[in-house]
């Protein structure tokens, strides 16, 4: 049975956030609301404009989108066939306008988004490109809606920038039904942390090259995505707990009969809504309650940092104003369900043969930690997310999935949790704000007091680490990575060789400006620090020999250093700060406009600011 209450501090920080965002929801809705239309949205065309949203179509389609009267649906997808995870999406296309033709309506491929892998770009310097990514989807999803041809639509995506890019940009089109449309992940393979061994012995150089690419290619190995907890994986469960995913459809395997029934009632379903007047559209869909929602369930399941930046730009495209704060007081109340890599050995799909999204779901609810009285893709509560999809003679059907976890050493439930807070630490002191996910370090390893080694990129780290100059308790602080810096990379080339310092009996912490994401792992490492080094934080204050204190327990991050000394040095030149070369010149603007991790490190304004820009130009035009 579900409460008929919600915990207190969820309750708590829900109005809050509701309160700080009336005057930007109430815009974005309004908005959304005056381009809602009961006729097909290309009615009102012109007839050359039409001509044109037709020449390409041929057979009943053609007449369909010619004669006005069946819905149009939208695909827009983020396929290749050099990301694992995209792949499958060649084939969806095709059965989607074959499903939606079925249903009376008519789907036209929209455009595609851009997809770059954070796997192959790691440590190289297309990875500077990686979280500008994300605004670059958002503006191309918004192109392709920006037709006026459609009803609904499908977006397929599944890995790190990609699922925010395409949420931003579909809550822009928020007067749409929208659904996202996944994938599914590839089968388990070599287990992370024997992965995460030979990764370690390569940095030691006790293995061989071509024994780290056997280990790396049976981990990586067939379509689908990669089956770690990271912000991939993290995407899927939070956007299928916002319900924008059909029930129970986000971890069914790609090349199974299941997932194209599911791929193709998520079409039939876009064009039940597009002729449905009562049908939420995405804005509507995308309240406070779903982000707390979705914020809940990446704690409850230790999902990636990156989500501390991702879904506060996707709040701020829905007029929604979400801070760390939210998400540290959530954190102190939700707690630890799910084990999957790196929090623990299991990866995803182990935890969807534990019970997965539907047990977690739940426990959720049973526990009041989540809001039941929202709209989804499938229809009004969450209580539908329970079930789980089946194929039973060929026909879709969804049954109650697993109430209780069938495998507690992967998924637990809120009586017997592991940790009875969630996997994420927010941390302040003199040298700013930053973000900690606790729950893949052992609680030894969460406070550490250490002289710092300053670095201002990753090779420097490197060669210092190959060198044997980092053989004792150390802070190792990598700045100048932040998003008006260099775009904001992910720094996973760090984590072999502080894991070796930690494994010689050190004690370790990381602090940087940049990001470590989903995968980070049992290093204390504060990341995302605010104010970057770049644009005026203290890091770039720091120097070789200052003592440091990263305490993911107590929530501090702080030179001790006296407050006046540190304020007196003259801000460190960065040594490698990169400007042009390999693609870099495309995102120098971005730089220059991109604002701080804390409010989504977005390039696009936040509600504020949009009202704040809209009041004066009102102002100017009454001058």
């Amino acid at each position: 049975m579900t409460p008929t209450s919600v915990h207190p501090v969820v309750r708590e920080v829900t109005e809050r956030i509701a309160e700080r965002s009336s005057a930007t929801r109430r815009e974005y809705l309004e908005r959304i609301r005056a381009a809602k239309r009961t006729e097909p949205a290309r009615a009102n065309m012109a007839c050359s404009n039409l001509a044109h949203g037709f020449a390409a179509i041929s057979g009943t389609d053609r007449e369909s989108v010619k004669g006005l009267v069946r819905p149009g649906v939208a695909i827009v997808s983020a396929y290749n066939d050099m990301l694992s995870a995209h792949k499958p999406y060649a084939e969806f296309p095709d059965w989607i306008k074959e499903a939606a033709r079925h249903e009376g309506g008519v789907a036209q491929f929209a455009g595609g988004v851009p997809a770059m892998c954070d796997g192959i770009t790691q440590g190289r310097d297309g990875m500077e490109l990686s979280m500008f990514s994300r605004d670059v989807i958002a503006m191309a999803t918004g192109v392709a809606l920006s037709h006026e041809m459609f009803d609904s639509a499908l977006l397929l995506g599944i890995c790190d920038k990609i699922v925010p890019g395409l949420l931003i940009g579909g809550l822009t089109f928020g007067h749409l039904p929208i659904t996202l449309v996944p994938a599914g992940p590839m089968p388990s393979g070599l287990p992370n942390g024997e992965k995460s061994r030979i990764r370690q012995l390569f940095a030691e150089g006790k293995a061989t090259r071509e024994e780290l690419l056997e280990a790396e290619s049976a981990s990586y190995h067939s379509p689908g995505t990669c089956t770690f907890y990271g912000t991939a994986n993290s995407n899927q469960l939070v956007v299928e707990m916002m319900g924008l995913h059909l029930p129970g459809s986000t971890f069914v395997p790609p090349g199974t009969p299941l997932r194209r029934a599911l791929t193709e009632e998520a079409a039939r379903n876009a064009v039940r809504a597009a002729k449905s007047e009562e049908a939420p559209s995405i804005g509507e869909i995308i309240d406070e309650r779903a982000i707390v929602n979705g914020v809940v369930a990446l704690l409850a399941t230790g999902g990636s940092t990156n989500h501390t930046m991702h879904l506060p730009a996707v709040a701020s495209a829905a007029g929604i104003q979400l801070t760390w704060d939210d998400f540290s007081d959530l954190s102190s109340v939700v707690p630890l369900l799910g084990s999957v890599y790196p929090n623990g050995s299991a990866d995803i799909n182990h935890f969807t043969a534990a019970g997965g999204v539907q047990t977690l779901v739940s426990e959720l609810l049973e526990a009041g930690l989540v809001h039941p009285d929202v709209r989804t893709v499938a229809g009004d509560g969450l209580e539908r997310y329970r079930q789980q999809p089946f194929l039973e003679d060929g026909e879709l059907i969804w049954r109650e999935g697993p109430a209780r976890s069938l495998d507690t050493s992967v998924l637990r439930g809120v009586s017997e949790p592991f940790d009875t807070e969630g996997g994420l630490r927010v941390l302040e002191g003199n040298l700013g704000r930053s973000v900690m996910k606790v729950s893949a370090v052992k609680q030894q390893h969460r406070s550490v007091t250490a002289q710092a080694r300053i670095f201002d990129d990753q090779e420097q780290f490197k060669a210092a680490f190959q060198a044997d100059e980092l053989n004792r308790d150390v802070v190792v602080v990598v700045r100048n990575q932040g998003p008006q810096a260099n775009g904001m990379p992910e720094l996973h080339g760090l984590s072999p060789g502080l894991g070796v310092l930690q494994d010689r009996g050190y004690q370790v912490a990381l602090v940087t400006d940049g990001r470590m994401s989903g995968a980070s792992g049992k290093i204390p490492s504060a990341i995302q620090v605010t104010p970057e080094a770049s644009a005026g934080g203290r890091l770039a204050r720091l120097r070789d020999g200052d003592v440091l204190r990263v305490d993911g327990e107590q929530g501090t991050l702080e030179a001790l250093v006296p407050d006046d000394e540190l304020a007196a040095r003259e801000p460190a030149a960065p040594t490698a700060l990169h400007q042009f070369g390999t693609g870099r010149e495309l995102f120098a603007t971005f730089r220059q406009a991109v604002g701080r991790a804390d409010q989504g490190a977005s390039v696009f304004p936040t509600p504020e600011q949009q009202t704040q820009a809209q009041q004066q130009s009102r102002d100017e035009i009454s001058a």
